[in-house]
């Protein structure tokens, strides 16, 4: 049997929740030795948007090799996997497990140093302390760079239940951003108009605003008539066939025994088709993608009872016997609702004209930085100009003098004697022009006889 469980079980580390896995969870494989390796399509599941989301698949992938440690996931509960309690069954685990662990973690430690040395290299900040901002990595100990221990587990495990739980969250906040921005750009706009203008402006804002509300009526997400919609239009059965446990195993494509997260929001399709077409200028996709959001948020919230982000098949049928289920409220749509109030877009302003304001004053330090670094190169380039000038000078001088070679007041060449040549030998000094030169006292007169020694 293939142990490609990227959920471990229906609970574990809440993976589930969008990893969407595609085999069986282990509490419910039964391995048969004897049967012929079925050979299988490989699903590449959805990222968890987590920035340790391989370091997190690598770690499961290599524990789902341990039959210890698959063993303790049978019985353990959600509580006991959030708590960190499982993670000490890592001691009993293989030292191939161990090893190869060690190695991952190696491995996510110098991916997590070579992060921070980029952004220290991008900020120019010499003074940054490397281990200070190691510290804010919460999925791993960082003061062991070496082994994974039980701490490493447990801490993989509550950093991502953590940030995964608050995943929607940040998705809601970041829309409800996307928002204010939009009308803030539309009001700057505005104000750019002339009156004539503005006021037709204003009213094709409002022609796009009717339009894109001008849409059939939106089922209730999880509801029959939401899922019988389903059933008809995109499985092309027969309504009146329409039966919720043949809908569930329809629509659990990797067949693990749960719709996910992901299985859960492509049944929505068909009603955000009612609502946005990507050809529309008044449909926005990333408004349709929030849609899609709010739409698996409820029906989780009201199937969804034990609260493991999946969708077991009892809890779907125990949902579809509720009244709810037929007669389900209208639901309301996006731009049925306040996404913000005054007050906020305001605040949302005074935030971004901040920004701006700030922004503005590093690039006006920017530019006189870059100015004064203009200023320095214009200076070393004058005084490298001087340089090569007055090199060139001295040689043409040295180039001159040799081939010219130094000439009197009338152009005779004159040759300068060396200076023990400059006086005659002996007592003998050097007379006037027309005087005779003096004999030597010690040379002997013409015609003389040399004296004996």
């Amino acid at each position: 049997m293939h142990w490609k469980c990227v959920e471990l079980s229906c609970c574990w580390l809440l993976l589930c929740l969008l990893l969407a896995a595609e085999t069986v969870p282990i509490d419910k494989i039964k391995v048969n030795k004897v049967e012929e390796p079925e050979v299988q399509a490989t699903v590449e599941s959805p990222d968890t948007g987590l920035y340790y989301d391989r370091y997190l698949r690598e770690v499961i992938d290599v524990l789902e090799t341990d039959r210890h440690f698959r063993d303790k996931l049978q019985t353990a509960n959600i509580d006991e996997i959030k708590s960190g309690k499982l993670a000490k069954e890592l001691n009993l685990v293989s030292h191939l497990v161990r090893t190869k662990l060690d190695e991952l973690k190696r491995q996510e430690v110098s991916r997590l140093r070579m992060l921070i040395k980029a952004k220290i290299d991008a900020q120019q900040d010499a003074g940054i302390d490397h281990h200070a901002l190691l510290k804010q990595f919460e999925h791993l100990n960082h003061q062991n760079p070496h082994s994974f221990e039980p701490e490493d587990l447990e801490l993989l495990i509550k950093t991502a239940t953590s940030d995964l739980e608050n995943y929607d969250k940040e998705r809601h906040e970041e829309f409800k951003q996307y928002e204010m921005l939009k009308e803030h750009e539309r009001r700057e706009y505005l104000k750019t108009l002339d009156e004539e203008k503005r006021k037709e402006e204003e009213a094709r804002f409002d022609e796009m605003k009717r339009r894109h509300q001008d849409h059939p009526k939106i089922n209730h997400p999880g509801s029959k008539d939401q899922l019988k919609e389903v059933w008809e239009e995109t499985d092309g059965l027969d309504p009146e066939d329409f039966d919720t446990k043949t809908f569930f195993k329809l629509h659990d494509t990797n067949g693990d025994g749960f719709l996910d997260e992901q299985e859960m929001e492509a049944l929505f399709t068909k009603e955000l088709e009612k609502i946005y077409d990507p050809n529309n200028e008044e449909d926005d996709m990333i408004e349709m993608e929030e849609e899609r959001l709010r739409m698996r948020e409820h029906v989780m919230k009201e199937i969804d009872t034990n609260k493991d982000r999946l969708i077991s098949v009892d809890e779907f049928l125990t949902a579809s016997e509720k009244k709810e289920f037929v007669d389900a409220d209208n639901w309301e749509t996006l731009d049925e609702q306040e996404l913000y109030s005054e007050d906020e877009l305001q605040e949302f302003e005074r935030r971004l004209s901040q920004q701006e304001h700030e922004l503005q004053m590093k690039s006006d330090d920017l530019l006189k930085q870059r100015e004064a670094l203009q200023l320095q190169q214009d200076q070393l380039q004058a005084q490298k100009f001087e340089f090569q000038q007055a090199v060139q000078h001295l040689e043409q001088q040295k180039q001159t003098q040799q081939a010219h070679p130094p000439a009197g007041p009338n152009g005779e060449l004159q040759f300068h004697q060396e200076k023990e040549h400059a006086a005659p030998p002996g007592n003998v000094q050097a007379m006037p022009p027309g005087h005779d030169q003096p004999q030597d006292l010690n040379q002997p007169a013409p015609g003389q006889d040399q004296p004996q020694q």
